[in-house]
C-alpha cells in the first residue's frame, strides 16, 4: 500500500531540477524502502522524524512552483506602421501638418517613425554638440497627432533664447542656421538647453513606469532546461523601479549646474500622461538620424528588454552625420528591431559600392547589450537575431540612367522599367546587400530631389548638370524574418523638404503564452509558509512531507 502511495506522489511532484529528479526520486526510494524495513519503532524516532525537518525548512519561494504552470503558446497579430523622412535640415514650426507622413486615420498598435538630416550636416552640429530643439519640435508634433493633443507642448515652438546668445541666432526660425564653427561654440551654453528641452518632453509622453521597459519582461511560465537560467535570476528583473538611469542622474545634474527646470508645459503634460492613447517607447537621435518608437498604451506592460545601438559611418567612417540608430525590444515573447538610416550619398559610379559597406558595416557592428536568457536561449545581440526587423531609412540608392532616360520614363510613369535599373534592386538581386531581407514593389514616384515647396525636380530648375540630381528612390523600406507581412508601401507628398516622405503598414505575428503571458511580478518571489503546501489527506501527509523535505534541501544547496 505504501509502495502505491509512493508511485502516486511521484507522478504529483513538480519536476524542478531537470536532471537532479532522479537523484532525488533515488533519496526518496531509498528513504521509503529504510522505513519499511524499520518498522513503526524507527519512525517514532526524532531523528527521523519528518516533522522535525519541517521546522526547518520554513518556507519556500513561490516563484519555483509558479514557473512551471502551462505554457501553452498562441500568436495575435499586430499592425505596424513605418514612415521614414529626410527633411533636409529644417526645423518643423507649429503650423507644419503632418498628414504625408502619420495618417491620422491610421490606427496602428506601433508607430516606429524614422527622420534623417533634422538639422543640417554642419561642422557645428557634427564636431561639437547636436542640437536637440528640432527633434523635440518633432516629438510635440507627433504627439499632437496620435494623442489629439495640442496645448500641452505649445511653448516648444516659442523657445526663447537663451541670453548666451548673439543676436545672429536668435531668429524666428527654430532650426539652426548655416552659422560658422566659432558662432556654434560659442552658442554651445544654448545647445545644452535645446537638449534638456528634448528629454524633459519625451518624458512627458513615455510610460511613468519607463524604466521597466529595459528589463527583463519574460512571463514565470517560460521553461527552462534548468532553473538558474531563468530570467528571475538575472539582476535587470529585479531592478528597483525606483532607482534613477544614468542618463536621468545627468539630468539633474545639467539642472543643477545650469539651474535649469522643467517648464509648466512639461508638468501639465506629465499630468495628463495616463490619458495618452499612445506612448513613446524610444526616442534616439545621432546627429541629424531621429528615431522614434510608440505603442498603444495597453501594450506597454508586455514590452521589455529595450536597447538601442547607434553606428556612425560618416566623416572618417564613424562619426554620427551617415550612420542608424538600432531599436531592439520583445513584444510578448517576440524580439523587434527597428533600423534607422542614413547612408553615403553620390550617384557617381560606384558610389552604391560604399553604400553596400554601410549597410555590412552597420549589420557587423550593431551591438545591443547583453541581458537575460529566455527560453534557453540570449535575447538578441545583433540585428539578424531578431524574429523580426524593419530597416527604414534614407538608403541613398540611384537610378543608373541618364538624367535624359530617367525623365523620358517618368513622364510615361513606367516604373518597371525604372526599377530595373534600381541600385538597391540590382545589388540585392546580385546577392551583395541585404541577403534574406525583402521590399514590397514599388508603384509611386522617385522621392528625391525635388525643388523647395516644389512639385518639379530639381533637376529641372538646375542651372548646370554638376548640380543637376537624377531622380531616385532614395528613401526605402525593406524587413527581414518571418511572421510579418507588408500591407501598403506608399509616398506622402509633402513639399516641406527636397525628399517625400515614405510610409509602409505591416502585420506583424507576436508568441504569446495563452492567458499567461504577463508580465513578471515581485510577487513570485515571495516565500510561502511550508505549512500552506501540505495536503488535506492525512494519508498522503507523511509522505508528502518527506519528497518536500528533500525538494527543499535540493534548493537550498543549488
Amino acid at each position: 500500500m505504501a509502495l502505491s502511495d509512493d508511485g502516486k506522489m511521484k507522478g504529483c511532484q513538480p519536476k524542478l531540477f531537470g536532471t537532479k529528479d532522479k537523484k532525488v526520486a533515488k533519496r526518496t526510494d531509498r528513504a521509503s524502502c529504510s522505513t519499511a524495513k524499520c518498522g513503526s519503532s524507527n519512525s517514532k524516532s526524532p531523528s527521523s522524524s519528518p516533522f522535525r525537518k519541517l521546522s526547518e525548512v520554513r518556507s519556500i519561494r513561490l516563484g519555483h512552483f509558479l514557473s512551471h504552470s502551462s505554457n501553452a503558446t498562441k500568436y495575435e497579430h499586430l499592425r505596424i506602421f513605418v514612415s521614414t523622412w529626410n527633411v533636409g535640415g529644417k526645423a518643423p514650426t507649429s503650423e507644419l501638418k503632418l498628414d504625408d507622413f502619420l495618417p491620422p486615420d491610421d490606427h496602428s498598435d506601433i508607430y516606429v517613425l524614422g527622420f534623417q538630416e533634422i538639422v543640417p550636416l554642419n561642422a557645428g552640429n557634427v564636431l561639437v554638440i547636436e542640437d536637440n530643439e528640432p527633434a523635440a519640435r518633432w516629438l510635440a508634433l507627433i504627439n499632437r497627432v496620435l494623442n489629439r493633443q495640442v496645448d500641452t507642448d505649445a511653448d516648444i515652438f516659442q523657445h526663447k533664447p537663451s541670453p548666451s546668445l548673439d543676436s545672429t541666432s536668435s531668429q524666428s526660425t527654430p532650426g539652426l542656421d548655416n552659422t560658422s564653427f566659432s558662432n556654434r561654440s560659442r552658442t554651445a551654453s544654448g545647445s545644452v538647453i535645446f537638449q534638456k528641452s528634448l528629454k524633459s518632453i519625451r518624458k512627458s509622453y513615455m510610460p511613468s513606469r519607463r524604466k521597466q521597459l529595459k528589463f527583463c519582461n519574460c512571463p514565470v511560465e517560460m521553461a527552462k532546461k534548468s532553473y538558474k537560467d531563468a530570467c528571475f535570476r538575472c539582476p535587470q528583473a529585479y531592478a528597483n523601479e525606483m532607482d534613477s538611469s544614468e542618463e536621468d542622474e545627468l539630468d539633474d545634474k545639467l539642472n543643477d549646474i545650469f539651474g535649469l527646470s522643467d517648464d509648466g508645459v512639461t508638468s501639465a503634460a506629465s499630468a495628463s500622461r495616463d490619458h495618452l492613447k499612445y506612448n513613446l517607447i524610444s526616442c534616439k537621435q545621432m546627429v541629424g538620424i531621429f528615431v522614434t518608437v510608440w505603442a498603444k498604451k495597453e501594450l506597454v506592460p508586455h514590452i521589455g528588454h529595450l536597447r538601442t545601438s547607434c553606428v556612425g559611418r560618416g566623416i572618417m567612417g564613424y562619426l554620427g552625420n551617415k550612420g542608424c540608430i538600432s531599436v531592439s525590444m520583445t513584444l510578448y515573447q517576440t524580439s523587434f528591431c527597428f533600423i534607422c538610416s542614413h547612408l553615403a550619398s553620390g550617384e557617381k559610379e560606384g558610389d552604391e559600392l560604399r553604400r553596400n559597406l554601410d549597410v555590412l558595416e552597420i549589420l557587423r557592428l550593431t551591438q545591443f547589450r547583453r541581458i537575460c536568457r529566455r527560453a534557453g536561449r540570449r535575447i538578441p545581440e545583433k540585428i539578424l537575431d531578431h524574429d523580426r526587423a524593419i530597416w527604414l531609412g534614407d538608403l541613398n540608392y540611384r537610378i543608373s540612367l541618364s538624367y535624359e532616360d530617367t525623365k523620358k520614363l517618368l513622364t510615361e510613369n513606367n516604373w518597371d522599367a525604372l526599377f530595373e535599373k534600381d541600385q538597391l534592386n540590382i545589388q540585392r538581386a546580385s546577392g551583395s546587400v541585404f541577403k534574406g531581407w525583402s521590399e514590397e514593389k514599388i508603384y509611386f514616384a522617385p522621392t528625391y530631389k525635388y525643388s523647395c515647396n516644389s512639385d518639379s525636380y530639381a533637376g529641372e530648375t538646375a542651372t548646370s548638370k554638376k548640380k543637376r540630381r537624377t531622380p531616385a528612390w532614395c528613401d526605402r523600406i525593406l524587413w527581414h524574418g518571418d511572421g510579418i507581412s507588408q500591407l501598403s508601401y506608399f509616398r506622402g507628398e509633402s513639399k516641406f523638404s527636397d525628399h517625400r516622405p515614405v510610409c509602409g503598414t505591416f502585420i506583424g505575428e507576436v508568441e504569446m503564452l495563452d492567458g499567461k503571458s504577463k508580465r513578471r511580478s515581485s510577487n513570485t518571489n515571495i516565500r510561502i509558509g511550508a505549512e500552506e503546501l501540505l495536503p488535506t489527506s492525512k494519508h498522503n501527509k507523511g509522505l508528502f512531507l518527506l519528497d518536500f523535505i528533500l525538494i527543499s534541501i535540493a534548493i537550498c544547496v543549488s
